[in-house]
């Protein structure tokens, strides 16, 4: 039987510098030892070896000690396409917080690698940085990148990366005014038309949870919409409907408790599935039944959901539209083109067993 060959670390090193000369990611010089070394959690000694590796193979020419190492003109000539180096910055670090948003960054991410791109994640995510600006753009600031994706920013995070001169695209967050590139679901349509369902089935005291970059400074797309269908079937809107809440296990639970002291709800919309799990829970400890006291509507579309008999009513939306244009958009980036158009995927609602007429 033929041994299987054994690589090397410096060897695999060297590799992976190799196939980044072939795509373009460097040209003209690789970066320094100390970098490299830091990106790759290797020592300088195996960067050092890789190097010896592609100077023997003639990628590299040594410039002298001090001096980064030039990639040689006849290897610059096998580029076909300039390779990126893509920066995502993550809403929430972890998966379950969304797993659906989890999964669509994981297929962005592959479907980048097979155009050849590089791409890193911010090492820390807007929660773990508590939506500070300040934090965040010295984060951003400081990795270097030819372009950025914001999962989910909210408008005052977006609206510094619009005046930045690095490209960015926006993944859902709201981009009201802003010039710059956003996709993502369209939810107006699906809000409006479950918001009719539920009036029609008599439903009045409606409330919508969702985190707070979605209602302040006002709400907009799919909460202003679901506001205006309230208000246009003669329902009086306020606080109730939108209700501010803290983003935390215990803020969430407190929220509950305060809705169905009083005037409970008939009807819940809540946007993400881990809250939407929270809310079950807290109505099974409550002996409050779904639908036949509380209608509920999940704003995602999780395949967990997916799973249960009757299924809930959700929104659905299909991310293959998304992956599609976010690698649409880093081509054009690319190529020097400046595209901040904003293409959404068209959401709909999807009827389940989790609603149901209000009880006279």
């Amino acid at each position: 039987m033929k041994q299987l060959q054994r690589t090397s670390l410096p060897e695999q090193v060297a590799k992976h510098l190799r196939e980044g000369i072939r795509v373009g990611q460097w040209s003209g010089a690789l970066p320094g030892e100390q970098y490299l070394a830091k990106e790759l959690d290797v020592s300088r000694y195996t960067v050092r070896r890789a190097f010896s590796i592609l100077e023997k193979e003639g990628i590299l020419g040594l410039r002298g000690q001090g001096y980064r190492r030039g990639i040689s003109k006849e290897r610059e000539g096998v580029v076909t396409k300039k390779a990126l180096r893509i920066l995502i910055l993550r809403h929430d670090a972890q998966p379950m917080a969304s797993p659906q948003a989890f999964i669509l960054l994981a297929e962005c991410v592959r479907s980048l690698e097979v155009a050849g791109h590089q791409v890193i994640y911010l090492k820390k995510s807007q929660n773990e940085l508590k939506h500070d600006v300040v934090r965040i753009s010295r984060l951003l600031q400081e990795t270097p990148a030819d372009a950025w994706i914001v999962e989910s920013g909210q408008y005052p995070l977006l609206e510094w990366c619009a005046s930045q001169p690095i490209p960015c695209l926006a993944l859902y967050g709201r981009t009201e005014g802003l010039s710059i590139a956003r996709t993502g679901p369209d939810l107006v349509a699906a809000y409006r038309e479950a918001t009719r369902k539920l009036i029609s089935l008599g439903h009045k005291r409606i409330v919508s949870i969702v985190r707070e970059g979605f209602r302040k400074p006002a709400p907009e797309g799919c909460e202003k919409a679901f506001l205006d269908e309230l208000e246009a079937h003669g329902i009086p809107t306020g606080t109730y409907n939108l209700p501010d809440w803290e983003e935390t296990a215990e803020g969430f639970h407190q929220l509950l408790e305060r809705l169905f002291k009083s005037t409970p709800p008939t009807a819940i919309f809540i946007d993400e599935t881990c809250w939407f799990v929270a809310a079950l829970a807290f109505l099974v400890h409550r002996g409050i039944r779904v639908p036949e006291q509380v209608s509920l509507i999940s704003g995602e579309c999780e395949s967990i959901l997916d799973l249960c008999n009757p299924r809930f009513a959700h929104i659905r939306w299909d991310n293959n539209h998304i992956v599609r244009r976010v690698v649409r958009w880093v081509e054009a980036v690319r190529k020097g083109k400046a595209d901040r158009k904003i293409i959404n995927v068209q959401a709909k609602f999807v009827l389940g067993g989790s609603i149901k007429p209000v009880i006279k």
